[in-house]
């Protein structure tokens, strides 16, 4: 209950794969989502020698109906001597932090001071919003008191439902099946940050008014006018479309809602939680290069933004001297 309290808090739009909202309109055709058996993108291969890692590159949202099984990625898997799952970081409360969490856990989500969303976006936001939420949410008064990010967050998830799109993939269950199957070495490079008073932080995230209103106002853009993109790039994923896959840009709707976390003065002063995902990047980084010089082969995942995005890992890979090969 106590890890899940504070996971909701600070972790719950801490995404780091988003994309383009600048993407121009899809065309006709793709205004249909893939269903059934599909493969997935190729793998990328990072090599040092005979040494070869390779990277099967994550992705959200996906089709609803799509059944991910990729033979290319099981052959591999059941070949490795290392598997690198994504980078992450997180909050680590404890046992004890976690029960000082329990007085202040009741009406996280919501505005301080009773507030509704018509007292905290803009008038014109909320217009926008009024008509997504008939949309895709319908009638639901309790959605109003809460805080712009977790409305935000609740809206995107029932407008990429209504679209046959989901954030709550598979993929990611099915390949840690296959890693356990082959009894593949695991290394994560996870990072978490303790916090000093977990019941302090949570009372003044309650207490708080937030930053939150660019992650309301991006979502509700990104529904307004990126449904069409989002499923031009699903589809590309699943069919494993690496022209299309490499044309794709970069989005900033959860880097905003994710800064809406940072921002809010429960965790800004946290010096660790603002550096975390740069220190989860550089244990993944580490790893990599120790699992090349050790393994024949390796097996890792990174989000597509990880591995095509400006900030993408192998470049700096390739910067160390690495042999990066991109699927075709």
């Amino acid at each position: 209950m106590t890890r899940k309290v504070i996971s909701a808090v600070a972790l719950s739009l801490l995404a780091a794969s988003a994309w383009a909202q600048e993407e121009a309109q899809a065309p006709e055709g793709e205004k249909v989502v893939i269903t059934g058996q599909r493969p997935g993108p190729g793998l990328w291969k990072v090599s040092k020698g005979e040494h070869v890692m390779y990277l099967f590159g994550d992705y959200s949202p996906l089709p609803i109906k799509m059944d991910w099984r990729s033979h290319e990625v099981e052959s591999i898997i059941a070949k490795s001597q290392e598997y690198l799952p994504k980078p992450s970081f997180g909050i680590k409360v404890g046992f004890w932090g976690g029960l000082k969490l329990l007085p202040y856990a009741i009406g996280f989500k919501n505005n301080p001071d009773g507030a509704k969303l018509i007292d905290v976006l803009p008038a014109e936001t909320y217009d926008r919003w009024q008509a997504l939420k008939a949309k895709y949410i319908g009638k639901n008064d309790d959605i109003e008191r809460e805080r712009p990010m977790f409305a935000a967050d609740t809206l995107y998830r029932y407008g990429l439902e209504k679209n046959g799109l989901t954030k709550r993939t598979e993929v990611y269950a099915k390949l840690d099946k296959l890693v356990k199957q082959y009894k593949v070495k695991v290394t994560p490079s996870g990072f978490e940050t303790e916090l000093d008073n977990p019941g302090q932080a949570l009372k003044a995230f309650k207490n708080s008014p937030g930053a939150d209103t660019d992650c309301f106002a991006k979502t509700v853009e990104s529904l307004e006018s990126d449904i069409d993109a989002m499923r031009v790039r699903a589809n590309a994923w699943a069919v494993g479309d690496m022209s299309k896959i490499a044309s794709l840009n970069f989005a900033d709707r959860e880097e905003a809602c994710k800064q809406a976390v940072f921002d809010n003065e429960a965790f800004k002063s946290n010096d660790k939680l603002q550096h975390a995902e740069q220190s989860a990047r550089k244990a993944w980084m580490s790893n990599a290069e120790h699992a090349l010089e050790a393994n024949d082969t390796t097996f890792a995942v990174l989000s597509l933004s990880q591995l095509i995005g400006p900030k993408n890992y192998l470049l700096e890979l390739q910067a160390k001297g690495y042999k990066v090969e991109a699927p075709e």
